[in-house]
This record gives C-alpha cells, sequence and structure tokens, in this order.
C-alpha cells in the first residue's frame, strides 16, 4: 500500500481530535477528508506527511513506519514520495510558471522541462508557461500548484483545502484535474475539504463527529 494509518490517536491539551483511527490507500486510490473546522483534517495531514510527530499508532509509507525516521532522512524521503498542494499557491512570484512547476526538479536536481511542459498540457496552461504568477488569474495559478505537485510522480498527494480560494467553477474543474491526473499517475489522493459536493463520488473519511 501507498499509505497505512494504523490505530492514529491525536490529542491536543483538552481535545482529542482522533483515536485508533485506520486507514489504507493504494495507488491510484483517492480519500476525501471530510468534516467542520477544527476537526482534526490538517492535523491528520500533518501527521500522514511527518510534519508533526504521533502520538499514538503508526503512519506508514510502503509498509514502512515513517516515525523513527531522523529529519534528515524524512525531509529527503518527502521530496520525492509527497506531493503536497494548499490552499494558497504558494508559487514563487520571480520564477515563470514551468519554473514554478521545475522548483522540485532544481532542488533534486533533476529538472526535466519536457515534463514540465507536459504537465502544464495536462493541466490546460502549456501556453503560459512563460507567465509570471501575477499574469495568471486565481484558478490558474492553483492549477500550476497542482502541476508542480506531480512533477516527481509522488506515490501520495496531499491536499488541504486546495479549493478554498477558488469560485465555485474552478474549485470544480481544481478537483476533477487532481482525480483524473492521480489516476493516470497512480499517485494515491488524500483531500481535506469542507465543500462536500465536490467529492461526491470519493469514498469519505469524517472527523470531529
Amino acid at each position: 500500500m501507498v499509505l497505512d494509518v494504523v490505530d492514529l490517536s491525536y490529542s491536543y491539551p483538552e481535545v482529542r481530535l482522533f483515536d485508533r483511527l485506520t486507514f489504507s490507500l493504494g495507488p491510484g486510490d483517492a480519500l476525501a477528508l471530510l468534516g467542520p473546522s477544527g476537526s482534526g483534517k490538517t492535523t491528520l495531514l500533518h501527521l500522514v506527511a511527518g510534519l508533526l510527530r504521533i502520538q499514538g499508532g503508526e503512519v506508514r509509507w510502503e509498509g514502512r513506519p515513517i516515525a523513527p525516521l531522523s529529519e534528515e532522512e524524512l525531509a529527503r524521503l518527502r521530496l520525492s514520495y509527497l506531493g503536497l498542494v494548499f490552499q494558497h499557491h504558494y508559487l514563487l512570484a520571480e520564477l515563470t510558471a514551468l519554473e514554478n512547476v521545475l522548483v522540485t526538479g532544481y532542488l533534486a536536481g533533476d529538472v526535466d522541462r519536457e515534463w514540465g511542459l507536459e504537465l502544464l498540457r495536462k493541466v490546460g496552461l502549456e501556453a503560459r508557461a512563460h507567465l509570471l504568477p501575477k499574469a495568471l488569474s486565481g484558478g490558474e495559478r492553483q492549477r500550476v500548484a497542482l502541476a508542480r505537485a506531480l512533477y516527481k510522480r509522488p506515490k501520495l498527494l496531499l491536499a488541504d483545502e486546495p479549493t478554498g480560494s477558488l469560485d465555485a467553477r474552478n474549485a470544480e474543474r481544481m478537483v476533477e484535474l487532481m482525480k483524473s491526473l492521480c489516476r493516470d499517475l497512480g499517485t494515491a489522493l488524500l483531500i481535506a475539504t469542507h465543500d462536500e459536493h465536490l467529492v461526491t463520488d470519493l469514498p469519505e473519511l469524517r472527523l470531529g463527529g
């Protein structure tokens, strides 16, 4: 499996977010995280990404528990294993759309310009590859962020409210692109969203009751 979450528990002082949470994702699988604000969706994504210390239970990437890994090992593995998409695009203002897609390649010393252009084509932005983020619409910027997240062909894509800053039309387009690209690449998708109508065709995990 790409991801195994086994008996995962997490609490803040006086607030227990979840207790003995268990689920798995294989290649190309998708799961929607649903629940009200404060229910633990973002916390769960951070635990899965190895960005928070696990309090109880296990998170495994391809059967390997991540808790024993050092910060350096996790950071190195995360670069190729995970793709991350957030509510804000976090594009670098001084780089073109294509250069933003290639950022992970620059970090890993593995730049494939043709693959970057292919990803922009897949999200409908190949003709805008030369433009800076300021020349793109909000929906276009978020699609560039999706292409960037998929550049290393990650095993797992984590999306935290990826449509939170988009209008309804762009939100639907973004989620459909995310689902179809992940299926094509065999990438597992874990998406946290408050827009339940966007993920009605996906299996769901509800937090916070």
